[in-house]
């Protein structure tokens, strides 16, 4: 999954970067409010997690010019005021949620995969599940049938995850590449496929097929 965060605070960046790739997370940064507006405006992010004292666009123009522009990708809004009147601003211009500053990285976190979830349809809370597979966020490790844990690299998980949050749409190689991977990390037309195998030989082929010319389309295979 692919995140923008729009913050200037160097030290919270510092921070929050790597917190939110060690969870999965592929991550641009964007450090005021013009150059967020554009990213989000340029590139499909699975989330966006918006500081509201953005320099030259503060964050409530910069979400009401995206959700006017029909952009729906989901929004955390990062404030440091917490009146009430604030939350209902945020909430009005269309974010999804809010957190607080000072803020536990796990309450963030947290609220990233409900918002995630909710997003895509998903409205349980826990783990992701599709028929007999279960995917651990926490742990970043699968399970079929509640078997044991079947560990994930972090590419592997990254991409089950994003599989399961849109399964049964196809996702081309394109695609696959921008919800993966970050502004800075090189990769070839060839590391998608080989993730893909690696991936269907620890929960089985035929969860992922390959539609020819298309791309992959994940779901619970069929019965015998």
């Amino acid at each position: 999954m692919r995140l923008l965060l729009a913050e200037d605070d160097e030290t919270l960046v510092a921070g929050l970067k790597p917190l939110l790739e060690r969870a999965g997370y592929a991550v641009d940064v964007a450090t005021d409010g013009v150059f967020a507006q554009l990213s989000a405006e340029a590139i499909d992010y699975d989330l966006v997690i918006l500081d509201l004292g953005l320099p030259r666009r503060n964050g409530v123009d910069v979400l009401r010019q995206w959700r006017d522009a029909r952009r729906a990708m989901p929004v955390v809004v990062l404030t440091a005021r917490d009146t009430w009147q604030e939350k209902v601003e945020v909430l009005n211009a269309g974010a999804d949620d809010y957190v607080c500053k000072p803020f536990h990285s796990e309450e963030l976190l947290a609220r990233i995969a409900a918002v995630l979830k909710r997003s895509a349809a998903r409205r349980t809370p826990g783990p992701l599940t599709r028929g007999p597979l279960r995917l651990d966020e926490a742990t970043q490790s699968a399970a079929l049938d509640g078997g044991a844990p079947i560990e994930l690299s972090s590419i592997e998980f990254r991409l089950l995850r994003c599989f399961m949050l849109h399964a049964g749409q196809v996702l081309s190689q394109q695609r696959l590449n921008e919800h993966l991977y970050d502004h800075a990390t090189d990769h070839d037309s060839n590391v998608i496929e080989a993730h893909i195998t690696r991936l269907r030989r620890k929960i089985g082929r035929d969860w992922i097929q390959t539609r020819r010319g298309q791309g992959y389309v994940f779901d619970t295979p069929e019965a015998p």
